[in-house]
């Protein structure tokens, strides 16, 4: 008898952990789905700071800003599949424009153990730009890069040096016309908050090690051509079908995705409704479908 109940209590544990999911917003869920009903997600930019010294740098920067393009519909997507907002659009700019003109100034946080650079907006500038596009919030997303400690293992996973490596990493922040933070990736509301780096630029050359004989083992930075041929890995569908978009995006727009879905009731259901439907008409565009 006593199993019996034990198992009771864990299916009924189970199933309240299931049908709940945590509040990933700097503000109360309430709060937010009244203050937030239309979206914008402006285009991703590519930080060109300085202090990121990959060789061939300025190949890098114009490589990670076209795949951006060919991949931020995606971000859209995943965000109106979240079911979070009444209308997700993206906003039509160009980045290298935009981002310059809105932005005050950057820092690099260590915030939580987590490595990453933090932007701060113009107030003036962001709320024009916020009320120019009749939206409540604007979503901005940042590719930038880090120098960072790690431990990087071979192949075999029996050896790893730890030593300073460059990455490049993907951060968001969605901000109202106030400037004030509604959401924000890195989640500091995780239980154990992490930034999974977007792409590494670096690796520690085990093989080379090996075949002289060297207990010394060489940092190297990955080329052009193979970070190209990463990012064209296509990522796969339920039934191994590829998708439209690369991979490395795609795991973390669903990482982002899946932190903007409000907290649920205990069958699936909202805690609280929503407020009346905006006058202004939902974005159409339908979510991008795999090929055949």
């Amino acid at each position: 008898m006593k199993i019996v109940l034990k198992m009771a209590l864990l299916a009924a544990v189970s199933l309240v952990s299931f049908g709940c999911a945590h509040n990933y917003y700097n503000m109360p869920q309430d709060v937010v789905e009244k203050k937030v009903r239309v979206l914008g997600i402006a285009p991703i930019y590519t930080d060109p700071d300085p202090s990121l010294k990959y060789p061939e740098r300025e190949a890098l920067i114009a490589l990670i800003k076209d795949y951006n393009r060919k991949n931020e519909k995606e971000l859209v997507a995943l965000v109106k599949k979240s079911d979070a907002f009444y209308s997700v659009k993206l906003l039509d700019d160009d980045p290298d424009q935009l981002y310059p003109r809105l932005l005050a100034k950057r820092e690099r946080r260590d915030d939580a153990s987590v490595t990453y650079n933090k932007y701060f907006f113009k107030p003036e500038e962001l709320k024009d730009y916020v009320r120019k596009n009749a939206a409540d919030a604007v979503l901005f997303v940042v590719v930038s890069g880090i120098t960072q400690r790690d431990k990087v293992y071979s192949k075999n996973l029996l050896d790893y040096l730890e030593a300073d490596y460059q990455y490049l990493i993907m951060t968001g922040q969605m901000l109202d016309a106030d400037g004030s933070t509604v959401w924000e990736y890195p989640n500091f509301r995780r239980r154990s908050p992490s930034l999974p780096p977007f792409l590494a630029l670096q690796y520690p050359d085990f093989d080379e090690a090996a075949a002289n004989l060297d207990e010394r083992v060489d940092i190297k930075y990955k080329t052009i051509p193979g970070i190209r041929r990463a990012l064209d890995v296509k990522e796969k569908d339920y039934l191994r079908r590829s998708l439209p978009v690369s991979s490395l995006y795609y795991s973390i727009f669903d990482d982002m995705a899946s932190l903007l879905k409000h907290e649920k009731g205990l069958f699936g259901g909202k805690k609280e409704e929503k407020p009346a439907k905006p006058a202004e008409q939902a974005d159409q565009t339908p979510a991008i479908k795999p090929d055949k």
